[in-house]
């Protein structure tokens, strides 16, 4: 095996792994069902700040992150897309633990749809008329949820859209992936400390009080959100983006499948047909990225 097939091995191992990991997370949120959605976001917002920042100076990088406080821009960034990741989180959790698992899933289907159009928008990337086409089958996809329903499916189309437009200033703020999220955590962690210590002194911050084996549950949601971050940007930096591309529909795809026999949610005809147009969609997304990728290939030798 060369080097370089070695290198691309583990990236795929660690991108795969990332992928599988966020796809079973409603497993791990549900067992935190004995307290409210907001009350776990707070402490998965302070747990992570801290596994992140022992993360940080294992990895020698606190001069590197420290230089970020100084570049005012991409500290104002960062509080834009902390906020958008607090609801992003928030809407995740509220969905998960209220029956929603499958609309988790429709929303990070939808999620490279919308990255697409707002690549579009703010970047002017070139975008081709098949992969016009996706987005127009997703966006007929939801309408008839909604022509059926009466009602906007907001928990897909919120997860989608606040992920997006995570990503959108991510990809503009000068500041890594894991520097990035202990700042993000950081600016975070003042107003949900606040509200922890508050609901603690006003009494019990959930039914039934902390135990020993819940206390740990809640600690550990800083593990489980940042390891799969590190695995992530270790894969992407090793792996093509068409194969990273394709791979990211490992997470939506194993929430599908949980939340029909794991959490035995219903799936009506309605939503099948949502999830159709949506995976039609996403086949041709990824076939024209992977026709493209082809063809820049051979214009490249």
């Amino acid at each position: 095996m060369t080097a370089e097939k070695s290198v691309t091995g583990q990236g795929l191992a660690a991108s795969v792994a990332a992928y599988t990991a966020w796809g079973l997370l409603p497993v791990y949120w549900r067992l935190l069902a004995f307290a409210p959605p907001f009350t776990i976001l707070c402490h998965r917002i302070v747990w992570s700040m801290l596994f992140v920042f022992i993360l940080l100076v294992i990895q020698g990088r606190l001069t590197e992150t420290a230089r970020v406080f100084r570049q005012r821009s991409t500290m104002l960034l960062l509080a834009a897309s902390s906020v958008l990741i607090a609801g992003n989180w928030l809407i995740y959790i509220w969905a998960v633990n209220s029956g929603r698992v499958l609309e988790t899933s429709l929303g990070y289907y939808i999620n490279p749809l919308v990255s697409m159009l707002f690549g579009f928008v703010f970047f002017h990337d070139h975008v081709r008329r098949l992969q016009w086409g996706a987005i127009g089958l997703a966006c007929a996809g939801v309408a008839y949820q909604v022509f059926l329903y009466g009602s906007v499916p907001w928990v897909s189309l919120g997860l989608a859209f606040t992920f997006a437009t995570y990503g959108l200033i991510r990809k503009t703020a000068r500041v890594e992936a894991l520097p990035g999220l202990f700042i993000e955590t950081l600016i975070l962690t003042v107003p949900a400390a606040w509200y922890l210590i508050a609901s603690s002194l006003d009494g019990a911050p959930v039914p039934g009080g902390f135990t020993v084996y819940r206390t740990v549950l809640l600690m550990a949601t800083g593990v489980i959100t940042s390891l799969p971050l590190v695995w992530f940007a270790f894969g992407a930096r090793r792996l093509r983006l068409v194969t990273v591309g394709i791979l990211q529909y490992i997470a939506p795809t194993l929430t599908f499948f949980l939340g029909i026999f794991f959490f035995n949610e219903a799936l009506s005809f309605p939503r099948m047909a949502t999830f159709t147009c949506i995976w039609i969609a996403l086949a041709l997304y990824s076939i024209e990225g992977l026709r493209y990728s082809r063809l820049q290939g051979r214009n490249g030798r």
